[in-house]
């Protein structure tokens, strides 16, 4: 019997492409801050959730955006990557957390108020 498949936690990508984390763009947002607020939290779950970065994930016209992505367990009763735009304060982050902490997609709802911060991914 072969050992059973390492769990895969909730894993948050955070977009640092042409767009998200642009101070530019966004002069008021922290973003640096934003970013290791999350590892902060990520590193203090204890495997939770993970956090890494990636390069332009697009829609750029809704950025900072922050893809939360399902566990093992999640995905494997029926949660899909769930696309935040906008995630630009500290109230947004609070909630990616929440989620995040709560097990994300699959396990646990997102709360109401970030619902509204979903977007569709082939949207730019």
């Amino acid at each position: 019997m072969s050992p059973a498949p390492a769990a895969r936690p909730c894993t948050l990508v955070v977009c640092r492409g042409c767009c998200c984390g642009d101070p530019g763009k966004h002069p008021g947002t922290d973003h640096a801050g934003h970013l290791a607020r999350l590892r902060a939290a990520a590193a203090g779950s204890g495997g939770g959730f993970a956090v890494r970065t990636s390069e332009c994930l697009g829609p750029c016209g809704q950025a900072n955006i922050v893809v939360v992505q399902p566990s093992r367990e999640g995905r494997s009763r029926g949660g899909r990557p769930a696309w935040v735009g906008f995630a630009l304060d500290d109230a947004s982050l609070d909630d990616i957390l929440t989620w995040a902490e709560a097990g994300g997609p699959g396990l646990a709802e997102p709360p109401p108020a970030l619902t509204l911060q979903l977007v569709d991914p082939r949207q730019s």
